[in-house]
């Protein structure tokens, strides 16, 4: 009798544990935000296999569909590989090959002039590319304002949101507490972001029960596994956030102890009503804020752990101005029936029931069921505690919440919930994640005045403190291309990249001499107003120049925004170069430890076996390249000589401040130490060595209470994150936004022209607040005027109005399916896919070729639509024609698709006949990028964040049979598809 581990006979002999290639080395994926560890093998000089590095702290092994098809992105026909330089008009995709020398050569004869007559005259934009710690540095280097990132159209709001409120924020600067959180809200979370993390994170939820509830107005991805899905309509989360906070005020379900320990709760806030200190902190005569002392009955140091501080009531100083303490106006603001489960139903789209439940178990959760860590720590007061207390509540939220007009409010409204709760920093709650959380607003304000040798005083990107860091002129106007850090957008944290390429059309406030990004696909699918961006790039001036005068682009791939371009510059992929994943950039960090890591060459691009030589290099060694060309100060030796050889010397050898580099590990001639030390010559290949990434701990006593915890602020200022051990008072009621009030009201030294001084007084709030996003007012109270100018035209004439009460939700009382354009409109992004270049991924194109747009089967009824018919989906910008399809997962107010699925022909180097070329369809042709009313860019007013998910629209039936989808463009000649279907892999099959 055989075992059965032997083959019967003259059967084949079964390998179950083949090797996947012959070597296999170790890095960091592309292939979306996450940035986990990666095992790369391969087999006689190409990619076999990628899977996940088990040893990696962000994914402990876990890959996604994307991450695996990092193979197909690597091996893309798409890929460019030559410098290019137009030859023919611009947009026609008429280029000739050229080499390196010469298109290095004429970029630096384009900006060389720049820098000597205007250096603002350069605008230099990055997308989705991880590097900023090096991109920023550069620019400040050159000497421009007029830089900016990914994050201004993506999740500003975010950022800026809990860093003026929590000293950190959702996203990629803290967590859930995986381990012990019993309960768990998503807002707005969709799948693209930090997935294999969130993944892991939610597995361990549902292990030990804890209950999930998902707020979002499509049920995808982590909201079909949660225990409660909450189809909230979009843009109101802040109503329902500001509802929940009044069920718990008013059943007195708050952390008041947490709040007077952590928070500015009790600090005494002056009520001056038209004077120049109202709304300001009381403070005494060395500036320290004051609270009203209930042993004393005196005034006193509001940071003082000596106190018994009053939380409600109105106080009268020594000097007869009369104060209240924060939590007073809290509780006065938010008991209001206005925000009470009742008010906000209907405009929310939730039944005031749940709303009511949803209330009562947040506070079980949080007081019911507190958590107790028997682990010893000291605060930053010098109190020993004998365990660590936590509310098991804890929250996150992404671009669902971030995306609209009034995010930047309803982000600091969700802050306000957890900040009552108790529920930040503390065991089962959200977590910081270092370097977070950082000092109230952030140190490192914006740059805006040259030195003697054309350098910035500061990085371009900053956060403004009171109006006088604003980027503006002696009249008040924006200094900036993109008007970030003006009286338009004054918080805007990272640029305004959606504004740039009209604001440079329009030579508003100046004209620009050269566009240089960096995978930024702003010709199609990263710019609202994707048709009337195309004319501002190809438009000329009367003498026949382009508006925009010269274009330099970097991309790895023929995307849509390289026949736009006048100079190409063929980035590498991914697997072909050096990177830093930096703690002075994004961090991967988790809230145990402080975490980096890096890329480094798993293959070289002249060198593939198979392949054709690609004459590529790295955008980043580039740039470091153009800027030892140009003469830049901190890219060159004093006696003229590049300072750094390429990016990965510049990784290894640039110093931010003294000891401190882009990478925190292994530093020091001999690499023994960590944060802060000399350069290590051998520092990346200590990375190498160790997987790629470096980890350091926080000591275990440190963990939870980061911003009060004496262990952990003295760790962190080792680390180099913060500069003192002083505790970070959260901030339930911003200064910093009353200071901007106040000059709208016509006080302090710098104030808002007249056209700004309502909208700055309006919006700066100093407690969170929500208004209608400006798409759903404006085209609700002129729906006739707003259709009949929908031209584009750049009238700036009256500001904003908001509708900042919820009872106003709703105009003058128009019934929904009377508003003009009555359903909401948003994308989603897949977890297969990620941006555009995810999309035309052979591997992850056989999950989806073409999007739909999907909307509830009682929508269609309602509007005479069968499944899959084709429809007509109008905004006040424009109209589309695309396939409808039904799914029950969605709010019925609203309908959706897949973000970034539809390309255009000729792009990608895909078939002519490609489904994302004909089916395929944006919604960004709907999308205005300035408001209705055509006065202000479609943005926050706070941050200037692009309101990509305020969209309204109207549906119909398509009144012709089609099978493609509408506007189509002529197609792009960017190279062809592939004679033959890829059929990666097959060589590598073996005969046993």
């Amino acid at each position: 009798m055989r075992t059965p581990a032997e083959p019967a006979p003259n059967e084949p002999v079964i390998d179950y544990s083949p090797s996947p290639g012959d070597e296999v080395k170790t890095t960091t994926c592309y292939m979306c935000a996450c940035r986990c560890g990666i095992k790369v093998w391969l087999a006689d000089g190409r990619i076999r296999y990628i899977q996940g590095n088990p040893a990696h702290p962000v994914n402990k092994g876990v890959l996604c569909a994307k991450g695996s098809a990092g193979i197909m992105q690597h091996y893309s026909p798409a890929r460019l590989d030559k410098p290019l330089l137009r030859v023919g008009e611009r947009g026609k995709a008429e280029f000739r090959e050229i080499e390196w020398d010469e298109a290095l050569e004429i970029a630096t004869s384009w900006l060389a002039p720049i820098r000597e007559r205007n250096p603002d005259q350069l605008a230099f934009f990055t997308g989705r590319d991880q590097s900023q710690a090096l991109t920023g540095w550069w620019a400040q280097q050159f000497g421009t304002v007029n830089y900016a990132a990914h994050g201004g159209f993506c999740s500003v709001n975010m950022a800026a949101g809990g860093l003026y409120t929590l000293g950190g924020s959702f996203w990629e600067f803290g967590e859930p507490d995986w381990e012990h959180a019993r309960y768990l809200m998503m807002w707005g979370v969709a799948e693209d972001h930090d997935s294999n993390p969130i993944k892991l994170g939610l597995g361990k939820l549902k292990a030990h029960g804890a209950k999930i509830v998902a707020v979002n107005p499509v049920r995808s991805g982590y909201g079909a596994i949660a225990d409660e899905w909450i189809g909230i309509r979009p843009g109101t989360d802040g109503l329902f956030a500001f509802a929940l906070i009044h069920e718990l005020l008013k059943a007195d379900r708050i952390d008041l102890d947490y709040l007077v320990r952590y928070t500015n709760a009790h600090w005494l806030v002056i009520r001056n009503p038209g004077g120049p200190d109202d709304g300001l902190f009381a403070r005494d005569a060395d500036g320290k804020p004051q609270c009203f002392d209930k042993r004393t009955s005196a005034p006193a140091d509001a940071n003082s752990i000596e106190v018994a501080p009053a939380v409600v009531g109105e106080v009268t100083l020594a000097d007869g101005r009369r104060a209240v303490p924060v939590f007073h106006l809290v509780a006065e603001r938010y008991l209001d029936p206005q925000y009470s489960p009742d008010a906000v139903s209907e405009r929310c789209g939730i039944p005031a029931a749940t709303i009511r439940r949803i209330a009562r178990e947040l506070a079980e959760a949080a007081f019911d069921n507190e958590i107790r860590l028997p682990v010893k720590w000291t605060d930053a007061h010098g109190r020993e505690h004998a365990e660590m207390v936590g509310r098991p509540v804890a929250m996150h939220a992404m671009r669902g919440i971030s995306a609209h007009s009034n995010g930047f409010h309803t982000c600091r409204a969700l802050h306000l919930l957890q900040l009552l709760l108790g529920a930040v920093d503390t065991p089962g709650s959200f977590r910081y994640q270092p370097p977070f959380p950082k000092p109230i607003a952030p140190p490192n304000r914006p740059g805006k005045t040259r030195q003697a040798n054309g350098v910035l005083d500061a990085a371009p990107l900053g956060f403004v403190h009171t109006p006088e860091d604003l980027v503006v002129d002696a009249d008040g106007n924006p200094r900036r291309i993109d008007h970030a850090f003006s009286w338009a957008y004054p918080l805007s944290a990272h640029g305004m990249m959606h504004s740039v390429i009209r604001n440079a059309w329009a030579g508003d406030p100046y004209r620009i001499d050269t566009l240089m990004m960096f995978m930024a696909n702003m010709s199609w699918n990263s710019s609202m107003n994707t048709a009337q961006t195309i004319t501002m790039l190809t438009d000329k001036d009367a003498d026949g120049g382009y508006r925009i005068p010269r274009i330099i682009y970097a991309d790895a791939y023929a995307s849509e925004m390289v026949a736009y371009a006048d100079l190409v510059l063929p980035d590498t992929t991914y697997l072909e170069r050096f990177d830093a994943i930096s703690l002075l950039d994004r961090p991967i960090s988790d809230a145990d430890a402080a975490i980096d890591a890096i890329r480094h060459p798993v293959l070289d691009p002249a060198q593939q076996r198979g392949e054709k030589p690609r004459d590529v290099r790295g955008f980043q060694s580039v740039l470091i390249d153009l800027g030892a060309r140009l003469g830049l100060p901190g890219l060159c030796n004093e006696d003229g000589s590049p300072k750094y050889r390429d990016y990965a010397d510049y990784i290894q050898r640039h110093e931010r401040a003294p000891g401190v580099g882009l990478l925190a590990g292994w530093r020091g001639e001999d690499g023994s130490l960590e944060a802060k030390g000399a350069p290590n010559p051998q520092q990346l290949q200590r990375y190498i060595d160790n997987g790629g990434f470096w980890r350091s701990e926080i000591p275990e006593d440190a963990r939870y209470y980061k911003m009060a915890n004496r262990g952990y602020l003295e760790w962190a200022q080792r680390m180099g994150f913060v500069a003192g051990t002083a505790p970070i008072t959260l901030q339930l009621y911003s200064e910093t936004l009353q200071k901007f009030r106040l000059a709208a009201l016509g006080f302090g030294a710098q104030q808002p022209p007249a056209q700004h001084r309502e909208r700055v007084a309006t919006y700066f709030d100093p407690l969170p607040i929500w208004y209608e996003p400006f798409e759903h007012a404006q085209t609700e109270a002129g729906a006739s005027s707003v259709e009949a100018g929908a031209d584009g035209g750049e009238s700036r004439t009256a500001p904003n109005r908001p509708l900042p009460h919820a009872g106003e939700g709703r105009g003058e009382g128009r019934r929904a399916e009377d508003h003009p354009f009555p359903l909401s409109a948003i994308t989603q992004r897949p977890m297969f896919m990620y941006h555009a270049w995810g999309s035309q991924n052979a591997w992850l194109r056989q999950i989806a070729t073409r999007n739909y747009l999907y909307l509830h089967p009682a929508t269609g009824a309602k509007h005479a639509i069968q499944d899959e018919d084709w429809i007509t989906v109008t905004s006040h910008q424009g109209t589309i024609t695309v396939q409808a399809k039904f799914a029950a997962n969605v709010q019925p107010d609203t309908v959706w698709t897949w973000n970034a699925i539809g390309k255009r022909k000729g792009a990608w180097r895909l078939d002519k006949d490609a489904p994302e070329g004909n089916q395929g369809f944006l919604l960004n042709h709907l999308i205005s990028d300035i408001t209705p009313r055509g006065d202000y860019a479609n943005a926050d007013p706070v941050t200037g964040q692009a309101a990509w998910f305020d969209l309204r629209v109207r549906i119909a039936k398509a009144p012709a049979m089609t099978q493609a989808s509408q506007p189509q463009f002529p197609a792009l000649e960017l190279g062809s598809a592939p004679d033959q279907p890829l059929r990666y892999g097959a060589d590598f099959r073996r005969t046993p």
